[in-house]
């Protein structure tokens, strides 16, 4: 027997998958509640009965695209060899699925003009940050990196790749741009090695 709690998680994530493909698809202004509720195949009280209005539902998204992505770099970086490799590898992930057109069109795109800087930031240091976080603590641990403030490394690592992914997502050519700035970002982050 099917408990309601899960009939409405199911509704929920059917709602927030027609929302996904949407949102990816046409962007935040091109898709109304409307919209969504007819590709999700449910009334639209459903949707307000998950999420008070379109913005709401447009963060949950972000929430899973920004998580999707976090998913993406973890599954890159697990056979690296070292921290250096990791970062690399992770780096290069991060920017290669920002660049993606229906990645950046959510997250560097409608995600910080629809949900403001602030609210766009906690996602985006949640998720990417949390794992920056993690690797940086981890090397300082390790006595790879020296034992500098791991909180302003953290802000200052994802600063500079966050504005990295937002500028190969406007470039004519991506890959290009991701190992130029692989390049930067690695020398760097190797300034920062217990010397």
């Amino acid at each position: 027997m099917v408990k309601q709690e899960d009939r409405r998680a199911a509704t929920r994530l059917t709602i927030l998958e027609a929302a996904l493909d949407m949102f990816e698809t046409d962007g935040y202004a091109a898709t109304s509640v409307d919209d969504v509720a007819k590709r999700a195949g449910v009334a639209k009280g459903a949707i307000y009965h998950h999420f008070p209005n379109k913005a709401a539902l447009f963060e949950a998204v972000v929430e899973t695209v920004s998580t999707r992505t976090v998913a993406v770099v973890v599954q890159a970086i697990s056979g690296a060899p070292d921290f250096w490799s990791a970062t690399e590898i992770g780096n290069r992930a991060f920017l290669l699925a920002c660049a993606e057109p229906k990645t950046a069109r959510v997250l560097l795109h409608d995600g910080p003009a629809v949900l403001g800087w602030q609210k766009w930031r906690e996602i985006d240091h949640r998720n990417f940050g949390g794992l920056v976080r993690h690797s940086l603590a981890t090397a300082v641990d390790a006595g790879i990196l020296s034992a500098r403030d791991p909180d302003k490394m953290t802000k200052l690592a994802i600063g500079v790749v966050t504005q990295a992914a937002f500028d190969v997502a406007e470039s004519e050519s991506p890959a290009e741009c991701v190992e130029q700035y692989l390049s930067m970002i690695s020398a760097m982050m190797r300034g920062w090695a217990r010397g």
